[in-house]
């Protein structure tokens, strides 16, 4: 066998993978966009002002509402009538969890990628 025969086939792999990895990125920016819609309906149905649970909802779903701007879609990230201190300690609270979560999820792949990288240079099976 020779190497253009064999570097194809991976090419066409690398292409179906990187391929794979943007139609889930498009499926799974849908549907935080369709949860996010029926979350803020659902917050935004009552008449009361909203509290420090509600900020905590309103702080973890505001790095969510990206995709929604970007396409022109309007998503209120915050609430207009709340209780003031509590709402935004609550808003402070769910954003600084959403970004523990996303950078403590990034950390870990990318050291469990660094692990494997040093042992394929090292020359360890993986």
């Amino acid at each position: 066998m020779t190497s253009l025969s064999t570097t194809r086939p991976a090419r066409i792999r690398s292409l179906l993978g990187l391929l794979r990895r943007v139609v889930t990125l498009c499926l799974i920016a849908v549907c935080i966009g369709w949860t996010l819609h029926k979350i803020e309906a659902h917050l935004h149905a009552s008449d009361k002002p909203a509290g420090f649970v509600h900020g905590m909802l309103h702080g973890a779903l505001m790095p969510l509402a990206l995709p929604n701007l970007l396409v022109g879609n309007d998503v209120s990230i915050y609430a207009d009538t709340n209780t003031g201190r509590t709402y935004k300690l609550g808003y402070t609270v769910g954003v600084n969890a959403c970004g523990a979560l996303f950078f403590g999820v990034m950390y870990f792949r990318v050291s469990r990628w660094r692990k494997g990288r040093a042992k394929v240079d090292a020359g360890i099976p993986a």
